[in-house]
């Protein structure tokens, strides 16, 4: 577009958006030399049906003696962040005959970003498109032209072509141009053989070219080749892969002045169009699920075609500027927006019609706000209004004083708890403070005896033997911080809900001193080379509980039946994660390692009940300084096909990694390729700790990645991967996805063998059942014991000594008496109730052991 003709329309998001260029004004005598790239926002306002402006930006170009123009506009979608977002090709014509384009793309916030630019010695005049990438496609000289934001070079395919009738994305092919090329004729027959029709039928054809892949694609799954050389535009409505053949349903506007609807290579429709020289079709979806067919003509009229039961003409319009297909009035589906040519108005928005052939129907110079009411109307309506608004904001005020005492509340609980917890590691006793100092009211009974009072933990963990904790450890991978702790295996296999907390060692009176941390619990076995890893944070969708500090990580579950089969030759490592960013703030930390779990009591191989126990692991020093001169940094390093990195490494990144299994397996061919891929292509190379598991060493976002390959035999095996992130997971599977035969089904797999799984399940279920049946019968019992007080053989009536107790007035009182003491024994008797500390430990119980159950259920389904 030339400066100074109309602007240029694209519709986002439910706006439209104008792009239109404008010079700098400068002081009278100055030189002009910038151009401005201008765009407005425009959005309809639901209150009068008119467009207004919501905002603007502005791109200026250096344009001293130079023509800039507009090329063209679309909507694209940005490969780096996968939003689709508006694109703009502009075009600087140089001295010399060299022609610079650039394209831009507009973000939300109304800046222009600069793709890429490239230059030419000749211009953009025929079939220019722009696509996914951003990228740019055109036709010159019968060749095909592009070129791509990721490649900043000018390509072209191998191919003659008298025009592009589509461009779009076709499934498992990527980029697609459909075009026409000039056919040949079969070698095999004689050129007299053929008739006048038959050399116009052959003299051009249909072709599909994918440009991801540079392939060609047969042009008889799109149309048959009779209709290329009428066909001016085509839309391609659907297309999908089923059952390892491509299925296309699109439309297509050709000179005979028809739309016809093709399916799979067929024409399924037809309709006559009401005007001549059609030059492009798109589609829209209205509220009623209809699908319409926008055609656009060159004399500038546009008529919509509905499909039902057959294709026929619904409406049209002349003298229309320009059509665009949005949801304009945020109903959900989309409309269509005309916009008419107008000499006497240079606003091209001053006159448009928005419809979808339905209930929409909004027309520019109509003001369909509704009137306002009258004088006293407004008045009253005032009044009433601010009356409301007053009791609002006094109940908002009360809700607000109440949430600040509520939040001051917690604060003095979490400082407290602190306190408590900082006490019990330097084994002091810890002073409560009393109910009335804190302002609070006791909800049970006054019991000095709690359950698990701090003192018992105390004296429990100073019972714990010195030599169970082999070697405590730190390393930082990335903005993560990762501390282990190396258990003994006589000591872990009597402990159970095993976790770590880390606390700092500073008074920070402003801030918690627990970090916020998640725990791993990991098992490597050095005779099998088998790696597992437990994570504390997997939950089901169903039941999902928030519990005290030690049953919240309690989501996978030690029985001692499998511990004592499975991991006598292994070494538990109890590993806590957090995030390293917020500790460097102090420049330097020091942090106490807890180690929390159960002490399990057994007997003849039967759960017992546990104690809970809390253990001093020792301390660790972080600063800035250590971090920058890489003191606990991984290493992983090749060394004669080997990785170097030592166990501590290894578990440290295992446990900043999230786990995927897949399981692959091939019909009809082998699995050989993967390893090929693994050792190749990914760079990897074996642990010498345990050489099943391996590290790439490949460059980029990929490295770090530990894979594990086993194969159940040559046609099935389990991919297992530890990444960052889902974004490294994808770039694994689609490299992955080159190399494995086209028959490979893969499949993502829940964590842990069907076996073990489901003997687990059933070691929990008893153990659910058991904690049901103790507390049943520890409240039983108590009822009994009630009811036998209450009716002890010294207290009852007996009826032998009723008539002389009758004979005399205080007989009677006496007789009366005792008849109320037994009727209110009687009554507490059968109304039992519960401590509330009992309640609290029993219920806590049923509660884990649910959701240990209800865990492996879901890691069964």
């Amino acid at each position: 577009m030339l400066l100074g003709e109309p602007e240029q329309f694209l519709s986002y998001n439910g706006e439209v958006l104008i792009f239109h260029l404008s010079k700098t004004k400068h002081v009278e005598g100055a030189a002009d030399k910038t151009m401005n790239l201008c765009v407005r926002r425009m959005a309809l306002d639901r209150d009068t049906k008119l467009f207004v402006q919501k905002s603007s930006g502005v791109f200026k170009m250096h344009a001293s003696h130079l023509k800039i123009e507009i090329i063209c506009c679309s909507c694209t979608m940005d490969s780096r962040t996968g939003i689709i977002l508006p694109c703009i090709l502009m075009k600087k014509k140089q001295w010399n005959n060299v022609v610079k384009y650039l394209l831009l793309l507009l973000h939300s916030s109304n800046q222009f970003e600069q793709s890429f630019h490239f230059k030419l010695d000749y211009e953009l005049k025929k079939d220019i498109r722009l696509f996914t990438g951003p990228s740019v496609l055109w036709r010159h000289a019968n060749k095909l032209f592009y070129i791509s934001s990721d490649t900043c070079t000018v390509q072209s395919a191998p191919v003659q072509l008298s025009s592009v009738v589509w461009t779009g994305e076709i499934e498992d092919e990527g980029t697609v141009v459909l075009g026409i090329k000039t056919a040949c004729l079969p070698e095999s027959e004689d050129e007299d053989e053929f008739s006048t029709s038959d050399r116009a039928i052959w003299g051009s054809e249909f072709f599909g070219y994918a440009i991801e892949t540079q392939k060609m694609l047969t042009g008889t799954g799109f149309m048959p080749h009779a209709y290329s050389r009428v066909v001016s535009s085509v839309y391609v409505c659907k297309n999908e892969m089923l059952k390892k053949q491509l299925r296309i349903s699109l439309v297509a506007v050709t000179d005979k002045n028809q739309l016809v609807w093709f399916q799979d290579g067929l024409p399924k429709g037809v309709c006559e169009l009401p005007y001549e020289k059609p030059c492009s079709v798109k589609t829209a979806v209205t509220s009623s699920n209809d699908l319409l067919f926008i055609v656009s003509f060159a004399s500038g009229n546009v008529c919509v075609v509905q499909r039902r039961d057959n294709l026929q003409v619904a409406s049209k319009w002349q003298k229309v500027k320009s059509v665009l297909v949005d949801d304009f009035i945020g109903s959900g589906s989309e409309q269509l927006l005309l916009l008419f040519k107008d000499d006497s108005n240079a606003d091209m928005l001053s006159t448009f019609e928005i419809t979808d052939l339905g209930a929409v129907n909004y027309a520019s110079g109509i003001n369909y706000k509704h009137d306002a009411p009258a004088a006293e109307g407004l008045q009253e309506n005032g009044l009433l209004t601010v009356q409301a608004l007053e009791t609002r904001l006094q109940a908002g005020c009360t809700s607000v004083q109440e949430l600040q005492q509520h939040l001051g509340l917690k604060k003095r609980v979490i400082l407290e708890s602190c306190r408590a917890l900082i006490d019990l590691v330097e084994e002091r006793t810890h002073i409560l403070p009393t109910a009335k100092e804190e302002g609070l009211v006791s909800l049970w009974d006054d019991v000095e005896n709690p359950p698990h009072s701090l003192s018992k933990e105390t004296s429990l963990a100073s019972k714990v033997p010195e030599h169970f904790i082999e070697k405590l450890w730190q390393r930082v991978v990335g903005d993560s911080l990762v501390v282990g702790v190396k258990l003994a295996e006589s000591f872990y296999l009597s402990l159970s809900d095993v976790s770590l907390s880390l606390v700092m060692d500073q008074d920070f009176s402003s801030i918690s001193p627990i970090i916020e941390c998640r725990n791993k619990i990991m098992k490597l076995n050095k005779a099998f080379s088998a790696l597992s890893v437990s994570s504390c944070e997997i939950e089901p969708p169903p039941k999902k509980m928030k519990l005290d500090l030690h049953s919240r990580n309690d989501l996978k579950k030690e029985f001692p039946k499998r511990c004592s089969r499975v991991q006598l030759d292994g070494e538990k490592t109890v590993i806590a994660v957090t995030s390293l960013s917020p500790l460097l703030a102090f420049h330097r930390v020091c942090c106490i390692v807890l180690l929390h779990a159960k002490k399990q009591k057994r007997w003849n191989d039967s759960l017992q009940e546990s104690k809970k126990i809390t253990v001093l692991c020792g301390k660790i020093l972080l600063s800035v300084e250590d971090i920058s001169n890489g003191k606990y940094s991984v290493k992983m390093l090749r060394d004669n096909s080997y990785c170097t990195g030592s166990m501590e490494d290894i578990l440290a990144v295992l446990a900043v990694s999230v786990r995927f299994s897949f399981q692959i397996v091939s019909s009809d061919c082998t699995l050989t390729p993967i390893n090929s891929w693994l050792l190749g292509e990914m760079e990897c190379t074996p642990f010498k700790e345990c050489h099943d598991n391996i590290f790439c060493h490949k460059a980029g976002n990929v490295y770090g990645t530990v894979f594990n390959w086993t194969l159940k035999n040559p046609f099935e095996g389990v991919l297992t991967l530890f990444c960052r992130n889902l974004t490294v997971l994808f770039q694994c599977l689609h490299s992955l996805s080159r190399v494995l035969p086209p028959s490979c089904d893969v499949k993502l797999l829940r964590s842990g063998s069907k076996g073990v799984l489901t003997e687990q399940l059933a070691l929990a279920l008893e153990k659910e059942m058991l904690a049901l049946r103790s507390s049943f019968f520890s409240k039983e019992s108590k009822a009994e014991n009630s009811l036998m007080w209450g009716n002890e053989p010294s207290k009852k009536i007996v009826d032998a000594s009723v008539a002389s107790l009758l004979v005399s007035e205080e007989g009677v009182q006496q007789f009366r008496k005792k008849l109320q003491n037994e009727q209110q024994e009687s009554v507490r008797s059968m109304n039992q109730t519960m401590d509330g500390a009992l309640y609290q430990e029993t219920a806590l119980k049923i509660v884990e052991a649910q959701l240990s159950s209800d865990m492996i259920v879901w890691r069964l389904s």
